[in-house]
């Protein structure tokens, strides 16, 4: 038998090694762990994770041998992994986009994101390579539910000319290869239509970036109609008006709109989330809230991308106006009832790399008055659901898999604690944040000018 205490950092990588190749039994045994049905921190009388999977959560073991041990200090709590539905791969470099799955999958990990749904992929082919090599156990990294391309002009090979069965076509092919669900963006309402009916014909969900109806695009109104599953960045319906985009009005919204209100009670009584996005939009608008460093993020570039990417991040100053904008409809949303994901969309240029995100976003939802502990909902729990996979991921509860991590400090009296991440595990696999991290310092980006491959 094996004993691990969290406070000693001596052979962490030779332990790291050894657990991400293969499989362990594990009994966590102190602390506490968050419960998603009350709410609150159970205390922890022993959990029992056997062959991936949490076997029991209340019972202490007559004998440890077999299995590895985590001892976890009194404030240290066990959460569970976070989903992150808006989690771009993405980076930019000197205007070249692409899905980076080197240092990412396990950035996001290192930070207790142990689920991404990358909505919208530039580079499909390469996110389901990245996905298989770590479901084989080839690579480290967190759980790609892949979306397959965007549908729409959100993606470079997009043809304004597709068809309805170019659509069918096109759903039936990336469910065979095992997304988890289809984004939309910059598509028409004949195509948006086709999409949710073919993507549900395999049972799977569809979330968009809709507009308000200006130039044949989709009111989310209108969206939720056809039977969409998730809206992403705003609510839409009367109070965006088709003559104008919608981040024409958005910016400007009248709050005391009664068609807000009345658009929220729609998402309500068809069933559909929200993927609210909130700091998405401080980010583009130069806001210092919740854009705090707590880390070095840019140690994970390579020195060429590192040089190239230095304060390039883009400002836009509607951003700015519009992120106020939702910090009031969001938590109006939530106060009615409204089911809310987390979903970071932070398309890098090279500063805010998005594993860190999650962060940053539970912050910013505490801070409109959302309780820390419907913000820990937010993060797992909903997350699970809205890609119908609570059955089996998003708590911490006998018969799913076992994905969870490890914080020091209690997150439901500060959300920042959040960040404090000392032990990740994926599917009862136990990994060091730390190593983890420093695993992939360097590796991000171009080497060189000539080197825009992945």
């Amino acid at each position: 038998m094996k004993k691990i205490i969290t406070s000693n950092l001596f052979a962490i990588l030779l332990l790291l090694i050894s657990m991400s190749v293969s499989g362990q039994n594990l009994y966590i045994k102190g602390g506490a762990y968050f419960d998603v049905e009350s709410g609150d921190m159970i205390e922890n009388k022993g959990i029992v994770i056997r062959s991936g999977k949490f076997v029991s959560l209340s019972g202490s073991l007559s004998s440890t041998e077999g299995y590895e041990v985590i001892e976890l200090d009194d404030n240290q709590y066990l959460l569970p992994g976070i989903f992150d539905l808006h989690a771009h791969y993405r980076v930019t470099f000197e205007g070249v986009r692409r899905d980076e799955v080197e240092a990412n999958p396990v950035i996001f990990l290192a930070n207790g994101v142990t689920s991404t749904f990358p909505g919208g992929e530039i580079q499909p082919e390469v996110m389901l390579e990245a996905r298989r090599k770590i479901n084989r156990g080839e690579k480290i990294g967190a759980r790609i539910h892949s979306s397959g391309p965007y549908f729409g002009t959100a993606f470079p090979a997009w043809n304004r000319s597709t068809t309805i069965q170019d659509v069918y076509s096109t759903v039936d092919k990336w469910a065979e290869l095992g997304v988890a669900g289809f984004k939309a963006k910059g598509i028409s309402p004949v195509l948006l239509k086709a999409l949710i009916e073919r993507a549900h014909m395999h049972g799977l969900p569809v979330t968009g970036h809709l507009g308000s109806g200006y130039r044949n695009t989709v009111n989310p109104r209108d969206a939720i109609n056809m039977g969409i599953d998730r809206i992403e960045h705003f609510l839409g319906g009367d109070a965006l008006p088709n003559s104008k985009s919608a981040y024409a009005t958005l910016q400007d919204l009248d709050l005391n709109d009664p068609a807000i209100d009345k658009q929220i009670d729609h998402f309500i009584a068809n069933g559909v989330f929200f993927d609210a996005t909130l700091t998405a939009y401080g980010y583009y608008g130069h806001r210092e809230e919740f854009y705090n460093h707590w880390h070095d993020e840019r140690k994970y570039l390579t020195p060429y991308a590192y040089k190239i990417t230095k304060d390039t991040r883009q400002k836009l100053d509607m951003f700015q106006k519009i992120f106020d904008v939702k910090k009031i409809t969001v938590k109006r949303y939530f106060d009615r009832g409204g089911k809310i994901t987390l979903g970071t969309d932070h398309p890098s240029v090279g500063e805010y790399i998005a594993g860190f995100s999650a962060h940053r976003e539970m912050e910013a939802l505490v801070s409109i008055g959302i309780p820390n502990k419907e913000v820990l909902k937010i993060a797992t729990i909903n997350g699970a659901t809205a890609l119908r996979m609570s059955d089996k991921l998003g708590s911490i509860a006998v018969s799913k898999l076992a994905d969870a991590f490890v914080v020091t400090g209690n997150p439901l009296t500060e959300i920042t604690n959040t960040r404090n991440v000392s032990w990740v595990i994926k599917g009862g696999k136990v990994y060091n944040a730390k190593e983890l991290l420093k695993s992939v310092e360097g590796n991000m980006g171009p080497e060189n000018e000539g080197d825009w491959s992945n």
